[in-house]
């Protein structure tokens, strides 16, 4: 069940990279664009925390209900924030910064959080 578990923590660590790292790639070019690859790192890292935070045993025992659902709240704003950017995008060809740099920023506090807390 160990192994399980190391697998799954590696697949939310790539797909929290595939998001974080798309998005870093973004920001330096300057070019400010959601992308296809952010949403799929935020799906897949959804998934698989939920996979981690689920009562079939593979979380560390003693699981941190307050801490997985601050986790989850974040991943849903930005989420939220990654739809309302592409359809932005969509319509006018840009994302607001405000948006693009909120979509970086919570994504680097909920890894902050899952490493600090």
């Amino acid at each position: 069940m160990e192994t399980l578990r190391s697998i799954v923590v590696l697949v939310h660590l790539i797909g929290f990279a595939a998001l974080f790292g798309a998005w870093l790639v973004e920001a330096v070019s300057g070019r400010r664009e959601i992308t296809k690859l952010m949403n799929w790192g935020l799906a897949i890292a959804l998934v698989a925390g939920l996979a981690l935070a689920a009562p079939w045993g593979l979380g560390d025992g003693d699981l941190n209900h307050m801490k997985v659902g601050i986790k989850l709240i974040v991943v849903v704003i930005v989420g939220a924030l990654l739809g309302i950017g592409a359809a932005k995008q969509k319509r006018t060809g840009s994302v607001p910064a405000g948006l693009f740099w909120s979509v970086g920023i919570l994504t680097a506090a909920n890894a902050g959080l899952a490493v600090i807390w």
